[in-house]
Parts: C-alpha cells; structure tokens; sequence
C-alpha cells in the first residue's frame, strides 16, 4: 500500500513531533517549534505528510513568497521501518511539484549516502560545502535544484 501524501493538518502535530524524535533524536525540534512550523502553513511553510493511518513520513519546505527567492528543504523523515519503500521519494517529489518552477535548496551530511541518492535521483547537485559542520567531523553539503519554469 502506497501512503497518501497530502498536506499537513493540525490533527497531525502529534504524529509529526513523535516521527521527528524518532527519526533525529537529540536534534528533533521542540513540540513548541514544530507548533511554530504548522501556524506557518500557508504564510510560508509547506508540511507534506506520508500518512497510512498514521503519519509515517513528513517533508517541511520554507517557501518565500517572492518567486525569484530560493525554496528550502529544511526536513525530511520517513519511520525507519518504511525507509527504502520508496517513501522519501514520493514525498521529494511531492514537495518538488508543489513548488514548480522554483529553486530548492537543501543540505545533507556527506556520510548520508541514502538521503544523498534520493536527492540526486531528483536533480539535485552540490553547490557548496560546510566542512566539518556535523559530528564526525563530516561536512554539510549544500544542494540544489533549479526547476525549470512551465512555458
């Protein structure tokens, strides 16, 4: 069974603050953040959810209003069961559609081999680099996309 992708609601706070703990442990956000993000929803925040009954991925982009300002993929999680099924990928490209035209940028560890080939699948490529910025030490790569704009 493929999960819904669709937009966040407010009954999947819940859902979506246990799946970022989960997922980033120590560095989850905070309930209060993530209350944050959802008040943001439509100002200038996109929360896709995978949802099979439960919330079993998320994606959260920063989309500025002005068309020409790049759109930020700020984070991504699929239930570590569910990962390699394809999730992550039907929510990029989800995120991806939603924002058509845009420039996304995001950033990954280097040693996220995983994460690194669902982005390049999508297009994106590296355009920068923050050494040394994760524990390891392991650099940050900075990726983007430039979508074409429909004609």
């Amino acid at each position: 069974m493929r999960p819904a992708i669709r937009p966040a609601v407010a009954a999947d706070l819940d859902g979506v603050v246990a799946l970022d703990a989960q997922c980033f442990g120590a560095s989850a956000w905070s309930r209060s953040s993530w209350i944050d993000e959802f008040a943001r929803v439509g100002v200038d925040r996109l929360v896709l959810v995978a949802d099979e009954g439960a919330v079993v991925g998320y994606v959260v982009l920063l989309v500025p209003p002005a068309a020409e300002d790049p759109v930020d993929l700020t984070r991504i999680a699929v239930v570590p069961a569910e990962r390699r099924t394809g999730i992550g990928a039907q929510l990029t490209t989800a995120a991806l559609a939603a924002v058509p035209g845009r420039t996304v940028l995001l950033e990954v560890a280097e040693g996220n081999e995983h994460a690194r080939r669902l982005y390049a699948a999508h297009g994106f490529v590296e355009i920068s680099r923050r050494r040394g910025y994760y524990p390891g030490p392991q650099d940050a790569l900075i990726l983007s996309l430039e979508q074409k704009a429909d004609r």
